[in-house]
């Protein structure tokens, strides 16, 4: 019989302990964020009904998607990302579920594209959404959980200097108007705004020649490429009415991001748009600026209209997702991935199988005492013992030898640069002599 395949599936990972520590640290500190923020964690199933996703025609996503038929002839998926489900949930209490809502989730997702650095075909994401909030507030308090968690895993972000993460913001209703005044609108807008999101991986003349499949012609997409190079309010002003809705926002944006003490890390800039077609207002990426790894590491925006294309009536929502892989492959330039060691308190080691009872007494009332303890049932030679439990940051190293446990004592050693060692008697622990 030949051997099976030991590597996980292209796109996919393994996670060993070691890899596990640090998705449980930064999902750690992403779980602390949304609840410091009022947010409740919920969850939906990884498997969807594809028309969940194949509904939102053009959109890239749909040609991503994991499908595929179960025995009862249901098309169903995995689910690429979590908004739709989150929408599909709310429509699904309807008038039960009492609103506003903030909610988060740290779902595993799967897409299947070329796989390059900080993009695989499965990836964990923070997800954290508003839910019947109008108000930009509901996008500047997003942005806000998303700096503190950029904060607190060591990323700069400090008034003063460059700031290793910015936040590049742009609003889809500054777009929708202006094309709305070249007959750009409805599921046009929505195919011109997936195509102008290929900016910067295809030429503008390549673009160009996309949008003229479509019917807008080169005139007109030469005027989109020129809205799509404006940065800054000022310049924005310049290039649409003051009354434009997505300038409007915009400036409320930023004035609430100052009281939030963010408004430093915010640009400008048209020519985010995100390809998702369900995006109706503020569109943001988070994008790092340190290192070689320049790229968007999370991204989000107002979706008001999600629940309506999906058969329900319209409400004000709001979110982003956080990738678990560019965040990690940033961190890892800088030099600040965490130390993580395993998190062991004591090591009790026997050192012949004849103590494995007294060993696994003094196990149990250590770990009564809220320790971590592990018993070294290996056998292995004393200098292995000592080494391996050291390596795994134990404190403590418990020494159970025939002659300690007749004499009804055992050795615990303090491990580390001194080594010291005593001798406890093992009534210490509950142990009666032998």
């Amino acid at each position: 019989m030949s051997q099976i395949e030991l590597e996980p599936v292209k796109g996919t990972r393994d996670f060993y302990p070691e890899d596990l520590r640090f998705r449980t640290w930064l999902f750690g500190h992403m779980r602390a964020v949304a609840r410091s923020l009022g947010y409740e964690e919920y969850d939906a199933c990884v498997l969807e009904h594809a028309d969940l996703y194949i509904r939102k025609a053009g959109d890239e996503i749909t040609r991503q998607l994991y499908d595929f038929k179960d025995k009862g002839d249901r098309h169903l998926t995995l689910r690429p990302e979590l908004t739709p489900s989150l929408a599909r949930m709310v429509m699904a209490k309807g008038a039960a579920l009492a609103l506003p809502v903030r909610w988060f989730a740290i779902p595993q997702c799967f897409r299947y594209e070329e796989t390059q650095r900080g993009r695989k075909r499965e990836h964990f994401q923070w997800n954290m959404d508003a839910v019947g909030i109008a108000s930009v507030a509901a996008e500047a308090e997003l942005m806000s959980a998303q700096a503190e968690l950029c904060r607190r895993i060591g990323l700069k972000l400090d008034p003063g200097a460059e700031p290793e993460v910015i936040w590049r913001v742009s609003n889809r209703q500054v777009l929708g108007h202006f094309l709305a005044g070249m007959g750009i609108d409805g599921e046009l807008f929505a195919a011109v705004c997936v195509l102008i999101d290929k900016r910067g991986k295809i030429s503008d003349a390549e673009l160009t020649a996309e949008l003229g499949k479509i019917a807008v012609d080169a005139d007109k997409a030469a005027r989109i490429l020129a809205l799509l190079d404006v940065r800054g309010l000022d310049q924005l002003a310049t290039q649409v009415p003051a009354d434009n809705p997505g300038l409007v926002a915009l400036r409320e944006l930023l004035e609430l991001a100052a009281s939030l003490g963010i408004d430093h890390l915010i640009r400008i800039d048209l020519s985010v748009i995100r390809g998702l077609s369900y995006y109706t207002g503020t569109v943001w990426e988070v994008f790092a600026q340190a290192g070689t790894f320049r790229r968007a590491i999370a991204g989000g925006g107002r979706y008001d209209r999600l629940c309506e294309q999906l058969g329900g009536t319209p409400i004000p929502m709001v979110g982003f997702g956080f990738g678990d892989i560019p965040i990690r492959e940033v961190l890892e330039e800088l030099g600040r991935l965490p130390q993580l060691p395993r998190g062991l308190d004591d090591v009790v080691y026997p050192m012949g199988a004849k103590q494995f009872a007294v060993a696994n007494r003094i196990a149990a009332h250590l770990r009564a005492q809220g320790r971590t303890v592990a018993v070294d049932y290996s056998l292995r030679r004393f200098k292995h013992v000592v080494q391996r439990a050291e390596d795994d940051g134990a404190e403590r190293l418990f020494i159970l030898g025939g002659d300690e446990v007749a004499k009804g004592v055992c050795k615990v050693r303090r491990l580390g640069a001194e080594r010291v060692e005593v001798e406890t008697p093992l009534a210490e622990y509950g142990i009666p002599r032998i």
